[in-house]
């Protein structure tokens, strides 16, 4: 069976009152109180996708996955669809989630603990879903040369996850991207542009707007932010239904500035407004005005104007938001 329980798609709507209210009573039942990998307590994030509640420690290997096999949301800090919360309900929270992935945990394995390192977590977390080890034997989706093969498989996917799983997050960050304008024509007449966001390993996308260039998307991205980090790179593309999507520019954000600035001022909670730090504009970079950090009603927040390079025209607009892991 795919990483993917429910059967439902996803519409980029937000979800109504009456089923965020069914997602926090979901929430409080006592097999979603803990989390559904390494048991910690209180879990406020969520694998929409697959239908388990998890901690913010585990949420960090989730995202690591790709989205196509966990779509990692905030329970409370992001924003829902109808359908993503019926595919919680459909599955019906951790203890039947893990009645069909921990299947066939062989006998005398543990599972992570709350305070478990991120080797063991990441170890644990992707034999679970992206091998499906875990799974029934009849429920597995692989070939018989795969099965034939299977000793060496994966024997090679531990090793390289060994590697890739040596990374420890320091924050997150919530990237808000506002709009674009007078972006560059890749159809007839005008473009249907989307954005993706870069971090390390991780890739997050916005909708997609159609026949627009001077797009608002006003949406929330959240990425997790490893301790060796680098740009965080933007990139615009032209959706196209019959061929490869078009290049619209793109664009590296220094987020050294803002994570500074946040480590300096860690307890905002009860300091008045005002400026903590400023990314300086030059031709060196891609901003189109000095970036200035705040704090602004107990958050770091960085507002960030980019002239998108390599291409003809456009520029896009931004508010990043530093959030500490305990939040």
């Amino acid at each position: 069976m795919p990483a993917t329980m429910s059967s439902h798609g996803y519409d980029s709507g937000k979800a109504s009152p009456g089923k965020l209210r069914r997602l926090k009573e979901l929430l409080l039942k006592d097999d979603n109180r803990t989390c559904a990998d390494c048991g910690a307590p209180e879990p406020k994030w969520a694998s929409a996708n697959i239908g388990v509640f998890i901690c913010l420690k585990c949420c960090g290997v989730h995202r690591s996955l790709g989205t196509h096999i966990s779509k990692v949301l905030s329970v409370s800090l992001d924003d829902w669809t109808d359908d993503q919360i019926d595919s919680m309900i459909e599955v019906g929270g951790n203890s039947s989630a893990n009645a069909i992935y921990e299947a066939s945990i062989p006998a005398g394995f543990s599972k992570p603990g709350p305070d478990s390192g991120y080797e063991e977590r990441s170890h644990f977390i992707r034999s679970k879903y992206e091998l499906q080890e875990f799974l029934k034997p009849s429920l597995r989706i692989i070939s018989f040369s795969a099965q034939r093969n299977s000793s060496v498989q994966s024997y090679d996917s531990r090793t390289s996850q060994k590697m890739v799983g040596m990374v420890e997050f320091i924050g997150l960050m919530k990237v808000k991207v506002i709009k674009g304008t007078d972006l560059a024509i890749r159809d007839m007449l005008s473009s249907d542009p989307y954005v993706i966001l870069t971090i390390g390993q991780q890739r997050v996308k916005t909708k997609v707007i159609k026949s627009n260039l001077n797009p608002v998307w006003d949406e929330e991205l959240m990425l997790s932010v490893p301790e060796s980090y680098g740009a965080l790179k933007l990139q615009v593309f032209d959706h196209d239904t019959f061929s490869a999507d078009d290049i619209m520019g793109e664009a590296e954000i220094d987020i050294q500035p803002l994570v500074t600035a946040a480590m300096a001022h860690e307890d905002v909670g009860f300091v008045e407004d005002m400026q903590i730090g400023k990314w300086l504009a030059s031709s060196d970079n891609a901003l189109l005005k000095d970036s200035i950090i705040r704090i602004v009603d107990g958050s770091v927040k960085q507002e960030v104007s980019l002239k998108l390079q390599n291409v003809e025209s456009g520029e896009i607009e931004l508010e990043l938001e530093w959030m500490p892991l305990d939040q």
